[in-house]
């Protein structure tokens, strides 16, 4: 029993990993499944897909690895975070489809608690804004709208979970309804000074408590799975974006990383007193160990990746996400993508505005929209970086941390060095939210070293260092700017 199985549950696709007693992978599987826009805004999953996709790679990824469950010393679950699920305890199916993070639908709710002056209160024991991302108005929205579900929420006979409580119901046969703080501090329910789910918030958002999960710490005994030959303890779990800054060894306050892939994702290390921004970042929890809890700020891009799935899939300018480092290599400057296509995240959270292109010509081609494309991620990366340098003082230094599909690509790797005026670093293993999920499970199971150990593990495969000039760079910026302002104004 000297393998760990990471589930790595994405927006677009699930993934599990193999990894052996040194950490390294042996064996992976991934399987993309169907995103539901059943309206504009709204962006939905099916509860099954997301099951069926993760149980169907764990049992690929163990057969590819040559092995079965009884191989196993534990399984360690990452997942997208914030996506809202409701279900019933007796028959574990879902009442309705996911509601993805993405989703904007619960907008109007949003500038109604707002204007009725609840946000400050809601910033202050969650870290959170009043904003559709989170779960607790996505929930709220369920209960409201499925018939008779607010009654049976009530009456103890429904469950909600992000991801990671679902896949775990799963994998545990309806006997465990957990999940960890990582995930708990997303939902816009959870007290993250107090460490509990906070009545004041299910007051305000009408959600009976006997719907919510216990919360655990991120290392922890999370029930027994038996699905794939062999009584496997569940022993890790964490959100995906704390699971990335767990496995890029952001142990230390200061260290940074940022995640990219359907969206972007930065996380400072605070360490161990919560710090409340002035920039409209978010206040979260990185990680909890042994009771102990590490805080970070967080800036939240929506689109990232996911404005390159929309050359491929919605404009169909390319057939792979590939081909978009030579078409940007090629191309003029000029064009600016604001990929607003949900909304738009830190620092801005402007739920309404919608996604635009400016400094369009007859000239303008593939290759230009890839570039640009490629280049508001690095922009909307630098608006993150603005805000935690305002908030923090200290990251002006600091090298970034970065993995994620996206940063496969040199181009864009040294585009993000460039615009930002800071060193990119690249490890050598890119699967850094799933080696997160898998040395939470490995530690608890005895297998791996503690987070220090682990930390001196990390590896760097390429440096990316500025150099554009400054002027170019200010000047390529505040472009971004202006059509940051015209997007929101349409």
């Amino acid at each position: 029993m000297s393998y760990i199985l990471a589930i790595d549950q994405g927006t677009t696709s699930s993934r599990a990993i193999i990894f052996d007693a040194d950490m390294r992978p042996v064996a992976s599987a991934q399987e993309e499944f169907e995103q539901i826009f059943p309206a504009s805004g709204w962006v939905e999953h099916r509860a099954e897909d997301i099951w069926s996709s993760v149980r169907q790679t764990c049992e690929v990824a163990l057969k590819n690895a040559g092995l079965t469950g009884g191989d196993l010393a534990a399984i360690g679950i990452t997942n997208q975070r914030e996506t809202t699920l409701l279900w019933d305890r007796a028959t574990g199916e879902a009442l309705h489809n996911a509601i993805v993070w993405q989703d904007r639908r619960t907008a109007e709710m949003c500038d109604a608690l707002k204007d009725a002056g609840h946000e400050a209160a809601v910033r202050r024991q969650t870290g959170l804004l009043l904003d559709p991302y989170f779960s607790g108005t996505k929930l709220a929205w369920l209960l409201d709208n499925i018939e008779g579900a607010r009654s049976r929420a009530e009456a103890g006979e429904l469950a909600f979970g992000t991801v990671d409580s679902w896949l775990l119901w799963k994998l545990t046969g309806g006997k465990v309804h957990a999940t960890d703080a990582t995930n708990a501090a997303r939902t816009m329910l959870y007290d993250i000074r107090e460490g509990a789910w906070s009545e004041d918030m299910c007051d305000m958002l009408n959600i009976p408590q006997a719907l919510l999960p216990e919360v655990k710490d991120c290392a922890a005994d999370f029930g027994i799975c038996e699905l794939f030959g062999g009584a496997v303890p569940v022993l890790g779990m964490a959100g995906d974006q704390q699971a990335a800054t767990i496995g890029q060894g952001c142990f230390e306050p200061g260290m940074l990383k940022a995640t990219y892939g359907t969206g972007c994702f930065a996380l400072l290390n605070t360490g161990s007193e919560p710090v409340l921004s002035e920039n409209r970042l978010l206040t979260t929890i990185a990680y909890q160990l042994n009771g102990e809890v590490t805080y970070a700020l967080e800036g939240s891009i929506f689109i990232a990746g996911a404005v390159v799935q929309w050359l491929r899939d919605g404009l169909q300018m390319i057939d792979e996400a590939s081909e978009t480092q030579a078409l940007a290599e090629g191309a003029e400057e000029g064009v600016v993508i604001v990929p607003a296509f949900t909304g738009l995240g830190a620092p801005y959270w402007d739920a309404n505005a919608r996604g635009a292109v400016f400094g369009l010509t007859r000239n303008t081609g593939p290759k230009e929209m890839a570039r640009a494309a490629l280049q508001s991620v690095g922009f909307q990366t630098r608006d993150l970086l603005e805000a935690m340098r305002s908030d923090w003082g200290s990251t002006a230094e600091a090298a970034l941390r970065v993995d994620g599909g996206m940063t496969a690509s040199d181009w864009t790797m040294q585009f993000l060095a460039d615009i930002t005026g800071a060193q990119v670093d690249r490890p050598v293993i890119l699967e850094t939210t799933a080696l997160g999920a898998a040395w939470l499970a490995g530690q608890r199971a005895g297998l791996y070293e503690g987070h220090e150990g682990f930390a001196r593990m990390w590896q760097l495969e390429r440096s990316f260092v500025p150099k554009m000039d400054a002027e170019s760079r200010e000047a390529s910026y505040a472009r971004w700017q202006k059509a940051v302002v015209a997007a929101r104004a349409f």
